[in-house]
């Protein structure tokens, strides 16, 4: 049994719409699935048909934050492989055939992920392709990569969008949610921080499976004018290269040493100059991300 889990928030009708039709275009049998939809908590009822799937469920999450979410996904959820897909995300039509596959050929597996492509609703700007990975988006080519752990986040790691995980790799990660306070929320309300799929990753590889990069699992990411925009795509930086270093530091693979907050502010004035962020929007962006490392490093 598979379960494909749908985290979402206030979601865009139409484009949860598509991921839905993604959904029922699969190969795999839908005997052979399950379809969980995870209200994180929405202020408005979501307006989803889930009725041509018979094994089919919308369940709510009050705690805010994508960790939640995903985390009530996992406990709600019979199959033995658990694949996330986010709420604008399309899936090849083989993508859930492929992915069952590859753990069942591969015992080791703990956690796959393939490629992101992007579905652009307008024109994006020239410098966008600088940013792909904090839009989700990556394609590392046509060849098979796996990782075991070593000290480091892995390259080839599976990123949070289609993320296809073997259940009985989660135990580690599940009760680290469950008794932690400073958890790592994620995505929450407003906020574009991130963090938790490298969280999962990262206790999944320290549990001591292995990670890998399927070429054969292939997503369509839709990716909206708004989130193309300068101002947001400096705001995601800043959010998530903050998340980043407070992940990291969280396992005790920070590369970067702490430093205190007094010096934030002149660090991002210099840095202002450095980038020279006032000449053009990737400057600008550029600079947002290095303020965001300097806070996670002052622990801000």
């Amino acid at each position: 049994m598979l379960s494909v889990i749908i985290p979402t928030y206030n979601p865009d009708v139409s484009r949860l719409a598509k991921t839905l039709a993604g959904l029922q275009k699969q190969s795999l049998p839908l005997q052979a699935w399950e379809l969980i939809l995870v209200d994180n908590n929405s202020s408005q009822s979501i307006n989803a048909d889930l009725t041509w799937h018979p094994n089919h469920k919308i369940i709510k999450e009050t705690a805010q934050g994508l960790t939640y979410a995903r985390l009530k996904g996992f406990k709600e959820a019979h199959g033995q492989v658990l694949i996330l897909v986010d709420d604008d995300n399309i899936l090849d039509e083989n993508y859930l055939q492929n992915a069952l596959k590859a753990f069942q050929d591969q015992p080791k597996l703990g956690a796959i992920g393939g490629k992101s492509l992007p579905v652009f609703e307008g024109s994006p700007p020239d410098w966008l392709t600088e940013f792909y990975s904090s839009l989700a988006l990556r394609d590392l080519g046509d060849e098979v990569l796996t990782a075991a752990w070593d000290h480091k986040y892995p390259v080839c790691a599976p990123i949070g969008a289609g993320i296809a995980i073997r259940k009985a790799a989660l135990n580690s990660y599940i009760k680290k949610i469950e008794t932690q306070k400073n958890v790592i929320t994620d995505r929450k309300g407003g906020s574009l921080s991130s963090g938790g799929d490298n969280d999962i990753v990262l206790e999944i590889l320290k549990s001591g499976w292995h990670v890998a990069y399927l070429p054969g699992l292939v997503l369509h990411h839709i990716i909206p004018s708004q989130r193309m925009e300068a101002g947001y795509m400096a705001r995601l930086i800043n959010n998530s290269s903050n998340s980043w270093v407070r992940l990291l530091q969280s396992h005790g693979i920070n590369p970067w040493p702490r430093i205190a907050g007094w010096t934030v502010f002149p660090r991002k004035v210099k840095a202002w100059f450095t980038y020279k962020a006032w000449k053009n929007d990737v400057n600008y962006i550029r600079w947002q991300g290095a303020c965001g490392t300097f806070d996670g490093l002052a622990g801000q």
